[in-house]
């Protein structure tokens, strides 16, 4: 079986009659660094990845922009994060579902006592925020493969 050419234009070009001589050079060293992607600032092993320095960013904010457009909205607000080590380059948000606290059978609550509406919207503020506590994020085998391929 013959051995693949590295260089295939120089055979595309000569019609295969053309000879180089050619040696592999000595390996030399890479700033390689390793990508994490965090869901609600959990690291999700399956999408962090090693890429050079020169386009780890780029690529970060590639996947956490179609992180962002893959996973659906949630009752709360879910952040995507790309890191390098513990320094974040790229966040999205996912902003949550609005449910108006101030409205009762079709008629808004606006007149009498302030302190009424703001209790409403402290109660609301404190469930999302223990359904943030107990809520995780279900990553679906779509969002793997949209963020898998290089569109």
């Amino acid at each position: 079986m013959p051995v693949p050419s590295p260089f295939p234009l120089l055979l595309q070009l000569t019609a295969g009659y053309a000879s180089l001589d050619w040696a592999p050079g000595a390996y030399q060293r890479s700033p390689i660094v390793k990508v994490d992607v965090l869901v609600n600032s959990k690291p999700v092993d399956a999408l962090c990845f090693v890429a050079h320095r020169d386009k780890a960013v780029s690529e970060g904010r590639r996947v956490a922009g179609k992180l962002r457009k893959a996973i659906a909205r949630q009752q709360f607000e879910v952040v995507i994060q790309a890191a390098i080590g513990g320094k974040v380059f790229a966040k999205e948000r996912i902003p949550p579902f609005r449910k108006d606290v101030l409205s009762r059978n079709g008629k808004v609550m606006g007149g009498g006592d302030i302190t009424r509406k703001q209790k409403l919207l402290s109660k609301q503020r404190e469930g999302k925020k223990r359904m943030k506590t107990v809520g995780n994020v279900a990553l679906s085998q779509e969002a793997f493969h949209s963020i898998m391929s290089k569109d």
